[in-house]
């Protein structure tokens, strides 16, 4: 199965004139056969409008997958579902779950879903939800909710369920895509909350592979520590993954690590980035 992959939503833009970034992430999924997928739809200031300008027909979409419950992940849904009308929307089942962030100073701000459930499914939206491993379309699988195995990777310590900063939020909804293709699997990540290597640990006890060609999208290292950082690096080399295009919550500390210790591998993945495979 080949793939072509196109960020449409992140942080930076690429040298496409007249795009925009916004802090988000939705990449385009297009197989070589059948409907495209969008993965993740951003904030919502952006997709639609970056779509347009990359010559990208929206309309061909015909499934939607989210990622996780945060705005710069879901917030694009609602206007994507006004423009091109109603479709069949993949997440896990705590999508809907409250959510903030607690700063030191005790101010807390919403980070979960711009819109309620009901506004969206009023919008066309229908809710196919669940925390398993499971086939969108031939070749490509949304990862389903990622075990913490790992004793270092312990994520972002900033996140929970209420503004009184009680119930820390693991993001348990956490999910990538998996597409297999001819050179191997590709792993789009939307902000990879479950930990790096847990997610590949995990797409490898649900394949039986190993063979990762691609890892693009967000990968949560600027909100982990430096030892977190360096286990990451490490376990990379030895998974031999030939393209890591990170971006989003990724940071500038880490992605600077990244292209210092794997110079060949590593990519930025700017709005309009696209990998064919």
């Amino acid at each position: 199965m080949n793939f072509r992959i196109t960020v449409l939503c992140e942080n930076s833009v690429g040298p496409i004139c007249g795009t925009l970034g916004e802090h988000g992430f939705a990449a385009l999924i297009e197989p070589s056969g059948g409907e495209a997928i969008l993965f993740d739809t951003g904030q919502g200031l952006t997709l639609l409008h970056n779509a347009r300008r990359m010559n990208k027909n929206l309309s061909a979409v015909g499934k939607v997958a989210i990622s996780h419950g945060h705005f710069d992940h879901t917030g694009g849904l609602l206007p994507y579902l006004q423009e091109f009308g109603p479709r069949r929307v993949y997440g896990h089942t705590g999508i809907f779950a409250p959510r903030y962030r607690v700063k030191d100073t005790g101010e807390c701000f919403p980070i979960g879903l711009s819109q309620g459930r009901e506004t969206l499914e009023n919008a066309g939206a229908t809710f196919d939800l669940s925390t398993a491993f499971r086939e969108l379309a031939p070749g490509v699988h949304l990862s389903g909710e990622v075990p913490r195995a790992t004793a270092f990777e312990t994520g972002d310590q900033g996140l929970y369920c209420d503004c009184t900063g009680q119930e820390l939020d693991a993001t348990i909804d956490d999910q990538s895509l998996v597409l297999e293709t001819d050179k191997g699997l590709v792993v789009v990540l939307g902000c990879c909350h479950a930990g790096l290597v847990n997610t590949l640990e995990h797409i490898a006890y649900m394949t039986g592979r190993r063979d990762v060609y691609a890892v693009i999208g967000g990968t949560h290292l600027a909100f982990c520590s430096q030892e977190q950082t360096g286990k990451t690096i490490q376990a990379l080399k030895e998974w031999g993954i030939r393209k890591i295009a990170a971006g989003h919550c990724t940071g500038f500390a880490a992605s600077a690590r990244l292209s210092r210790e794997l110079p060949r591998e590593f990519q930025v993945a700017l709005v309009g980035y696209t990998l064919e495979v």
